[in-house]
């Protein structure tokens, strides 16, 4: 472990036993998805770390006393892919499934079916006596009957104490939410508020012998014939059962609950008080909500017009994720669409895992399906009015003569090549006006065919010269030659970008013969690609074969040589501020041969920022994978060839 990773460990254990603090004295500083982060972080760097197997502490205002069931932490996993990797190690024959409540933990201690006492989780085996504000709280019973008939129970009972909505907006909306302002209330020395809060229960130890049940669905039956809330409790019969449930109560949780849950309790039918002793049990699972997910209405379909490809884009209720509100996401593809299952007035499951744009990951099965509407599909170009083709993976205009196909494919020949004094406006006036009308126009441009987009027919009469015309007609002569990558991915072909050209010539198709040549079972063979990406590769190289070869062939545009450079084999990752612009460093990347990433990965070769020792997430992953962080004049050195 170097220097830098042994303090950040450091840094997120100070951070952790300071969160935990101000949790569970009532005050928490940020969220639980906050929170949430910092540990799964030290968990990645440090898994055996000892913060993570300490609970909290709870302040020393009250008598401390030993708990009868322990009151450790559960695993948890955030989102579907996680609980998945949990369930693949636990197969049960039924899953029973419990809301987590999001309060503060609380055990009564039983003799002889009398209360003796309320204990606070503190630190997973000590906690608070706070009996006296217990008793009056509601849901707690300071006698256990069972049809009027006193019962002898003599153990532990544990549940949650929460605060209604309702009541935190009429008497406690100063507090940060309902949890902060429960877990102030029951640790109060005068005991006042407590009435305010009440107790739900979801687990019972029976200490002398005695067995009041034998199973966790038992359990709960049990406890609500002494008269205790209790946890909801559904049981699944896969782990698919299990997702599909989360999302419904994910949508319920808005409206119809009274109270805060943060995501579900999932365990096996079987007591196993072995594994319930230990600090994190590992037959159970918190499968927790996520400020990455939620559940919104779908109200529309909008179809966005990339070139010749229409892209499906939901368009919901708004819904709050990692902080930003949100009211649109992709739908990738029309096969995504129909796998899904999206129809207009569906429930529909947002996510944003670490992504830009959100996407629809699920629909949550309708109670109402006749008030769903079919989406509607675009049937014709809205440019030339060709029929649409529908290939499942996308959908798309087949006319290469479209307007609109013609001008997009302008635009990402400019920026691809880096054309930047033949900017956007500029492509799109040359093309509206008729002068540029495919990618071998822009080279057949003349100093005179710029001028007029540039000076007034005044000054054109007047012999004036444009430094402009001038300067775009410079920097397209200047722009003639280039790799076989940069040119391919100039003809925007469906999905083939730099980066995937790169790739086919890395993998030995590596002159524009070859690439032409190449078949879609030759492409789909190369790591990195399938067949429905192979073929679009291939039928978008036929359809430009002429120019590309016109282009080439006439001595148009001059292709390098694969390989090279000084930087040739090597994959930089730029992240924070450099004193150069970050397009410029990526330029000189690919000028001496080298590639770019936008995010560390085990192959890349180099992480380059001016703060190498930052918390950043790239630096800490970087660390993680051993991928060596450079500054920039580390990085001007490997340009310059001096190390």
């Amino acid at each position: 472990m170097d220097l830098f990773e042994s303090a950040h460990i450091t840094e997120l254990e100070n951070l952790i036993k300071k969160y935990q603090a101000s949790y569970y004295n009532g005050e928490a500083e940020i969220s639980d998805a906050e929170f949430d982060k910092l540990w799964d972080e030290l968990k990645a760097i440090d898994p055996n770390n000892a913060v993570l197997q300490k609970v909290g502490a709870d302040s020393g205002n009250f008598q401390k006393i030993r708990h009868v069931m322990p009151m450790g932490s559960q695993e948890k996993a955030a989102n579907p892919e996680q609980f998945l990797a949990w369930a693949n190690k636990h197969v049960y024959d039924e899953y029973l499934v419990e809301y987590k409540l999001d309060g503060a933990s609380l055990e009564l201690q039983y003799e002889g079916g009398r209360l003796v006492r309320a204990v606070t989780r503190g630190d997973g085996t000590i906690g608070d006596d706070i009996t006296a504000n217990a008793r009056k709280m509601g849901g707690v019973k300071g006698e256990l009957f069972i049809d009027g008939e006193k019962i002898d129970f003599t153990g532990g009972i544990r549940g949650e104490v929460i605060m209604t909505h309702e009541v935190h907006k009429n008497h406690f909306a100063d507090k940060a939410n309902c949890r902060n302002a429960a877990n102030g209330l029951m640790k109060r020395k005068d005991g006042e508020g407590s009435e305010y809060l009440n107790l739900i229960v979801y687990d019972a130890l029976e200490t002398t012998g005695k067995a009041f049940f034998r199973d966790e669905e038992e359990k709960i039956s049990f406890l609500k014939k002494c008269g205790f809330e209790t946890v909801r409790l559904e049981i699944c019969k896969n782990p698919s059962e299990v997702i599909k449930y989360r999302e419904k109560i994910m949508e319920e949780r808005k409206s119809s609950i009274p109270f805060d849950i943060d995501g579900l309790v999932v365990k096996e039918r079987a007591i196993n008080p072995d594994d319930a002793s230990r600090n994190r049990p590992d037959r159970q699972i918190a499968f927790k909500f996520s400020l990455e997910e939620a559940v919104s209405v779908l109200r529309e379909v909008e179809w966005s017009k990339n070139g010749g490809t229409y892209t499906p884009v939901a368009i919901f209720d708004e819904v709050e994720l990692n902080g930003t509100k949100v009211q649109r996401a992709s739908l990738a593809n029309p096969d995504t669409m129909r796998q899904l299952g999206v129809k207009i007035g569906s429930h529909v499951v947002v996510v944003k895992r670490g992504e830009i744009i959100p996407k629809i990951e699920s629909v949550v099965p309708s109670e109402n399906p006749l008030e769903e509407k079919e989406v509607v599909f675009p049937c014709t170009c809205e440019a030339c009015g060709t029929k649409l083709v529908d290939e499942g993976s996308r959908l798309f205009c087949p006319n290469k003569s479209c307007k609109k196909r013609v001008l997009h494919q302008l635009l990402k020949w400019q920026s691809v090549v880096d054309i930047r004094d033949l900017g956007e406006t500029l492509i799109t006036s040359l093309f509206n006006e008729g002068v540029v009308k495919s990618i071998s126009d822009i080279y057949k441009l003349t100093h005179k065919d710029l001028v007029p987009f540039f000076l007034t027919e005044q000054s054109i009469e007047a012999e004036k010269q444009s430094l402009g015309a001038q300067k775009v007609y410079a920097s397209i002569q200047s722009h003639k030659v280039m790799k076989l990558q940069v040119f391919l991915a100039g003809f925007d072909i469906e999905g083939f970008g730099e980066t995937l050209a790169e790739k086919l010539v890395g993998a030995g198709f590596d002159s524009l013969e070859k690439m032409l040549s190449a078949t879609t079972d030759q492409i789909a063979g190369v790591y990195g690609f399938a067949e429905i990406s192979a073929r679009t590769i291939t039928e978008g190289l036929a359809e430009n074969r002429e120019e590309m070869l016109s282009l080439v062939n006439d001595g148009i545009i001059s292709l390098e040589a694969a390989g090279g450079g000084k930087l040739s084999g090597k994959s930089f990752c730029f992240t924070g501020e450099l004193s150069m612009k970050r397009a410029d460093a990526e330029k000189l990347v690919k000028d001496n041969g080298g590639s770019i990433k936008s995010s560390v990965t085990k192959d890349l070769n180099y992480l380059v920022t001016n703060d190498t020792t930052s918390g950043s997430s790239k630096n800490v992953k970087a660390a993680k994978l051993g991928i060596p962080v450079i500054d920039e004049n580390a990085f001007m050195a490997l340009v310059e060839g001096q190390t």
